[in-house]
C-alpha cells in the first residue's frame, strides 16, 4: 500500500483537487480511496492506475453532488480553492504537467459532474477514451459527446488548445507598475474590452458579490484598491508567488495570508481577474506569506 501511495498519491490528489476544486475534499476522496483498498484482493489491482483513478473519481463525484448544493448557497462568487505550487516543497501533492491553469478550473463549474470528469481525464490527465470510458462505465462515443459538450459550455472550440494563457510573471509586473502609477488610462489599455474580474469572499471577507465587466469599472476598482494599499497604514504587503502552478500575487496582513490574485490574457490583453478573499481558501499560504 505504501508503494502504491508514494507511486499514484500525487497523481490522484490533482486529479481529485480539479474534479472538486478544494484541497480538503481531495485530500479525504484519495484517503478515503486507500483505507479501501486494504478491503480488495491484490488481484484486481493488476493495472492500479486505472483502478485508484476510477475509485478516486467515483469518491469525487458523490462529493460533487453535495458540493452543488453547498455552492447554490454560496454567499457571492464561488471559485476553486488556490494552492501554492512555489517550488517542490510548496505542495509536493500536486503534479504541475497535470494542472489544468485557474481559468480553466474556474470554467470547469459551468459543466455537469459527468462532463466535468470526462474533461479532467481527457484534457488534464491525458488519457485516452477507452481508459476514459472504462474509469468512467461509458461508451468510448459518449465520452465523446460528453467532451464535446463541455467544450460547447466552456466555450472552447473543438480542436483549439483548452488551457487559457496564464500571464508571466513579467507581465504580472507590468500590470502591477501600472497599478502603482495610478493611471488610469494606462491600466485600461492593459485590459481586453471584455474583461472580467471576480472576487470570492464567501461573506467572510470584503469582496464584489457579482462579477466587474469592462475596462473603465475594472480599473477603478483595482486602482481604488491599489491606493488603499499604497496608505501607509494599511499594513497590507504583497510578492509574486508560484500559484496553480502560473505566476500569482500574494497580498499579506499582518495576521497572515489576505488575497490571492490570479491574472490570465489573451492576444497580450488582460482577459480575467481572479480575486480570491475567502480565508477558509487561503489556508495552504499561511505558512508562506
Amino acid at each position: 500500500m505504501q508503494e502504491l501511495y508514494e507511486q499514484y498519491g500525487r497523481l490522484l490528489f490533482t486529479l481529485a483537487y480539479q474534479l472538486t476544486g478544494t484541497v480538503a475534499d481531495a485530500e479525504d476522496a484519495v484517503q478515503d480511496v486507500f483505507l479501501k483498498i486494504y478491503e480488495i484482493d491484490s488481484a484486481r489491482l493488476t493495472q492500479p492506475k486505472a483502478y485508484l483513478c476510477k475509485m478516486v473519481t467515483n469518491r469525487c463525484r458523490d462529493l460533487l453532488k453535495s458540493a452543488r448544493r453547498r455552492r447554490e448557497q454560496y454567499f457571492g462568487e464561488w471559485l476553486p480553492e488556490p494552492v501554492p505550487t512555489e517550488n517542490d516543497s510548496s505542495l509536493e501533492a500536486i503534479v504541475r504537467g497535470e494542472l489544468l491553469s485557474y481559468a480553466m478550473l474556474v470554467l470547469l463549474e459551468k459543466l455537469s459532474p459527468a462532463e466535468r470528469v470526462v474533461f479532467v481525464l481527457r484534457e488534464a490527465m491525458g488519457f485516452d477514451y477507452a481508459a476514459i470510458a472504462e474509469i468512467v462505465d461509458k461508451s468510448e462515443p459518449a465520452c465523446r459527446k460528453l467532451i464535446s459538450r463541455a467544450r460547447g459550455k466552456m466555450g472552447v472550440p473543438p480542436e483549439e488548445q483548452v488551457r487559457p494563457e496564464a500571464a508571466s510573471e513579467q507581465w504580472v509586473k507590468r500590470f502591477v507598475s501600472a497599478l502603482e502609477s495610478g493611471n488610469a488610462d494606462t491600466v485600461v489599455a492593459m485590459l481586453a474590452s471584455d474583461v472580467t474580474l471576480v472576487s470570492d469572499g464567501g461573506g467572510k471577507a470584503i469582496a464584489a458579490v457579482h462579477p466587474i465587466r469592462s475596462p473603465v469599472s475594472v480599473a477603478r476598482f483595482l486602482l481604488g484598491i491599489a491606493n488603499q494599499i499604497a496608505h501607509p497604514d494599511s499594513g497590507i504587503t504583497f510578492r509574486l508567488a508560484g500559484i496553480n502552478g502560473q505566476a500569482g500575487l500574494l497580498f499579506s496582513s499582518p495576521t497572515g495570508p489576505d488575497t490571492i490574485v490570479l491574472l490570465h490574457q489573451e492576444n497580450d490583453k488582460l482577459q480575467n481577474l481572479y480575486l480570491i478573499r475567502n480565508p477558509d481558501k487561503l489556508a495552504s499560504f499561511n505558512d508562506k506569506s
